[in-house]
Order: structure tokens, then sequence, then C-alpha cells
């Protein structure tokens, strides 16, 4: 199975041509339009078999699969004790693999924004995360840590590896958490100002030998986008 993950900047119904030389099975795309509120007809026929969400029609997140992968919506839940998180797409592959996109989102929180939004989402739902991948823009790095919250990067991680759920960037590379030679985004598309902020999570089970992770190539992918897309094989 290949799978990407892009946060495209918005108008991939421009960029969904570039994005498919990468072959994918499965591309996890952020900040993307939905296709079925789209006038673009090549969009639309590129995106048959997908599942989106979002708060408008312009700017939300999509899966989009080829035809010899079903995908089905989970009922998951986004609530955390009186209001929602943002932004997360559950679905099964396949009837077999869970597939968790996301896009961690500011949400108005003074407190919990970005990976404050999938601390909270993994507390609701982390008995569900079996024979699972997570991936998306996370908006996250443990270089952003601070030492008196409980719901930093790292601790998300920790959390997901107690439940045998780990970076596959990390372990197959083996270079350490905050210390990527990678980088898969690039503020104001400033070529001095790298982060590594676009993950893939999975289950350890899934990861072999054969198992390959590709961050692309900026002098191809920042005419399109501020982030790189990332691909994972296994």
């Amino acid at each position: 199975m290949k799978l990407v993950t892009w946060n495209c900047n918005g108008a991939l119904r421009k960029k969904f041509h570039e994005i498919s030389t990468l072959d994918a099975d499965i591309y996890l795309i952020q900040e993307c339009e939905d296709p079925l509120r789209s006038n673009d007809k090549s969009y639309r026929k590129w995106s048959e078999n997908h599942l989106w969400a979002g708060e408008n029609k312009n700017k939300g997140i999509g899966i989009f699969a080829s035809h010899s992968y079903t995908l089905e919506p989970l009922n998951w839940s986004d609530q955390y004790e009186d209001h929602s998180v943002k932004h997360f797409l559950p679905c099964l592959v396949n009837k077999e693999i869970q597939l968790l996109a996301v896009w961690t989102h500011h949400n108005n929180s003074p407190t919990f924004g970005y990976i404050g939004q999938f601390w909270k989402y993994l507390q609701i739902n982390k008995d569900n995360f079996e024979n699972i991948i997570i991936a998306g823009d996370f908006n996250s790095n443990v270089i952003w840590d601070k030492w008196d919250r409980w719901w930093n990067h790292s601790d998300c991680s920790n959390q997901l590896e107690a439940i045998g759920v780990v970076s596959a960037y990390h372990q197959l590379t083996k270079e350490p958490p905050g210390h990527e030679k990678k980088p898969t985004f690039f503020l104001q598309r400033n070529t001095d100002k790298p982060y590594h902020i676009d993950y893939f999570y999975l289950s350890k089970s899934f990861l072999t030998n054969k198992s390959k992770i590709l961050v692309g190539e900026q002098s191809q992918w920042l005419y399109f986008s501020d982030h790189l897309p990332v691909t994972l094989e296994f």
C-alpha cells in the first residue's frame, strides 16, 4: 500500500494532476475544497472515491482513494466535554485498516490549539485505535513542547506508542524527534524557515524492513504549497 499526505494550501482542483504523479493508492489532503460542491468536472472525476469534511466548501480535509479501495466513514466522536475539536476524518479501508486523516486547527482555543486538539481527540478515541494509520498536518513538533503542559507533542507520541502506534518517519530514519533532517513545511514558503510538522503514525505491526517513507523535494513542490508531500509505502 502506498499513501501520501499533503497540505495542498488550497485549490486542489488546480493541483491534483501534480500530486497524482506520486501514484499513491490513497491521498490524505488538507486544505482542499469539497469535490461535491466544485464546478471543476475534472476534479470531481478524479475525486469519485473520496470522503471529505470541513466547515466551508473551499477548505477542508479529504481522503481520496483508487477504485480498488473502499472507504467507509467511522462514527468516532469529535466532542470533548462541551465543544468539538478539529479537523479529524476517520474511516475504514477495505473493511480492514482504520485510517484517520488529521489537520489540526487552532480552533479559537486559548490553550488547546493544534496539538492540543489532537490530544483531546486522542483521549476520546484512543480505545478505537487498532490496525490504524494516522496521517496529516499536525502543525506541531517536539521543539515546541512546553514543560508545564501535559498535552505536548511528546506526550501525544508517548500515548500512541503505549498502544503500539509509532511515527513512521522516526522509526524508519532513526532520526530523533526534533532533529528531523527533512522538513515538511516552510513558513511563508521561506526556505530559511523549515519545520517538520506532517506525520504518519501507524500500528507498529505494519512496518517491515521493506517499508519506505519519502518527503518531497522543495524544488518541485514549493511552487504549489508551503508543505511538501510525505509518501509512505508498506
